[in-house]
Formats: structure tokens, C-alpha cells, sequence
């Protein structure tokens, strides 16, 4: 047996949620892996709306989707995740099925320019109002830098206080490497 690497966890459990044509979220777009593995899952009939407030990471992600043929079907936004629920609202899109946080900054580029708890728990919050029952939200945790530290605590803080009537939290890391390592966090809406 092999046990999955947080990355391939997360997707492992976003397979499990997600099918052909359902909307789906990428809360951080960064270079595009995720958003292209959801493009892929949701198909030509689903969509997948992506946020990052860097233009860096939302140009890497449409090279990314174009040299996939993945871009008919993902609108992006450069833009905070904190507006979710205004999009959502606003665009009249179907209620989102699945959502993915790569939290920390973008690999490769200005390390000061971090995500950070407010946002992401805004967010987390906007999309369990719209989701519907078995909706869910992935967080990839990079703690490794210190707004990662105060994310990762805060984020930790918020999880562990939601009703557990209302969502499921679970978490999944390898607790015995060194430096940090990432770990994921699932939230399940009930």
C-alpha cells in the first residue's frame, strides 16, 4: 500500500465529490494544476470558476487551460475569494459542488503575497451557505512561513468550532516529517 501525498489526497476526495457538469471552485488558482484537474472532472458540461488576486497566477492558469483545451469551460477571476458568494449571486451560477484552497503564496514568485485567514475563512463561510448537502471543501495548509503559521492556527480555531450537525471536518497530514510539511483539512457540508 501507498499512501497518498496530501495533493493527490485532496484530489482523490474532490473525485469522489464532483461529477460531469457540476460547478466547482478554485479559490486559488495559482499556476493551474488544480484548475486544470477540475476541468478535466467537470467536463465540457460543467464549470469551474477560479480566483487568485495575482495576474501572475491567473496567466499561468489560462496558458495552462489553453495548452490543455480546458478553457471553454472555466471562467476566471482576478480577484479576492472573499466575493464568491457576490459572483455566485449576481452570475446566477448553480450552487457550487466542490471548492479547493492551495493556501501559502504562489510557487515561484513573491513569497510577501500570502493568502490569509480572513479571506479564506470569508470564503469558506460564503461557500457553505451556498453549497448544497455533501459539498465540499478542500484546504491544502502550507505553514511553512510565518502568515502560513497565523493561517494555519486560525484556520484550525474556525474548523474545529463549526457545528458538527452542520459540516464534518477531518484531517489528513503525515505527522512525523520534517520542515513543515502541508496537510489538508476536508470540510464536508451536512
Amino acid at each position: 500500500m501507498s499512501l497518498y501525498g496530501v495533493i493527490p489526497f485532496a484530489h482523490h476526495l474532490l473525485e469522489k465529490a464532483i461529477a460531469r457538469g457540476d460547478m466547482v471552485v478554485d479559490a486559488t488558482v495559482g499556476n493551474g494544476h488544480d484548475t486544470a484537474f477540475l476541468a478535466n472532472r467537470v467536463g465540457a458540461s460543467g464549470c469551474v470558476l477560479g480566483f487568485d488576486i495575482q495576474a501572475k497566477a491567473v496567466q499561468n492558469t489560462r496558458n495552462r487551460l489553453e495548452m490543455e483545451q480546458l478553457d471553454e469551460h472555466v471562467v476566471l477571476m482576478e480577484d479576492s475569494h472573499t466575493f464568491i458568494e457576490e459572483i455566485f449571486k449576481s452570475k446566477g451560477y448553480a450552487a457550487p459542488r466542490a471548492a479547493i484552497f492551495n493556501l501559502g503564496y504562489l510557487p515561484g514568485s513573491n513569497k510577501t503575497v500570502t493568502t490569509n485567514s480572513d479571506s479564506t475563512i470569508t470564503a469558506i463561510t460564503q461557500l457553505l451557505e451556498l453549497m448544497p448537502s455533501q459539498g465540499l471543501i478542500v484546504l491544502v495548509i502550507y505553514h511553512g512561513h510565518e502568515e502560513g503559521k497565523k493561517e494555519r492556527d486560525a484556520l484550525l480555531s474556525f474548523t474545529s468550532a463549526l457545528d458538527q450537525e452542520k459540516v464534518l471536518v477531518a484531517r489528513y497530514e503525515f505527522s512525523n516529517r520534517k520542515n513543515h510539511p502541508p496537510f489538508l483539512l476536508a470540510l464536508e457540508k451536512q
